[in-house]
């Protein structure tokens, strides 16, 4: 079994920022210095639009980080698992009636123009950030992993069960967990 028939990638998914920073904090932080050499995520052909369900890939000269979320507070990072030149397109296998729930998904380098962008740029910083909402709701105690670079930052948060995307500054309902090497 595979998520989403990535060949595979099988996530591992953690709550907490104890957990999470413990296990990933000491080689997400070993980035820094690197370049981010090439952004993937997985485009829906059907939709015509990034399918957030499936992990982000990040390439730091020579070494690969896949980020994903589900749930409310569910997030899988594993390390070089994720080949998306070999599996250039897909269907979901598990799809009995394609009128329903066809996927017709591909690996695509320059889905987002912001995060293409970032590319050739050397990583300054990770954090791991802790949505504190001062309003109770469901998101709580989530992580999102964040990327500082000269020009801008990426932050990989729970978009309610998929990944979002957010850029600049990150929203001041996180609080700030910064990972040293």
């Amino acid at each position: 079994m595979s998520y989403y028939g990535i060949h595979g990638y099988q996530p591992r998914w953690l709550t907490g920022r104890a957990s999470i920073e413990s296990a990933h904090g000491q080689r997400l932080s070993g980035l820094v210095g690197r370049p981010l050499s090439k952004s993937w995520l997985v485009w829906d052909h059907s939709d015509d639009e990034w399918f957030a369900d499936c992990p982000v890939v990040l390439e730091f000269d020579g070494e690969q980080v896949e980020i994903t979320h589900q749930k409310f507070d569910e997030l899988s990072i594993t390390w070089n698992s994720i080949d998306p030149h070999r599996q250039r397109s897909w269907s979901d296998p598990e799809d009995n009636d394609p009128e329903i729930h066809a996927f017709h998904l591909s690996w695509r380098p320059d889905a987002i123009a912001a995060l293409t962008a970032l590319e050739g740029q050397p990583l300054l910083a990770v954090d791991l950030l802790e949505w504190t909402s001062q309003r109770a709701d469901f998101a709580a105690g989530m992580i999102a992993v964040s990327f500082t670079f000269a020009d801008d930052r990426v932050t990989i948060s729970n978009g309610l069960d998929e990944n979002s995307l957010e850029f600049g500054t990150p929203l001041a309902d996180y609080l700030r967990h910064p990972l040293r090497c």
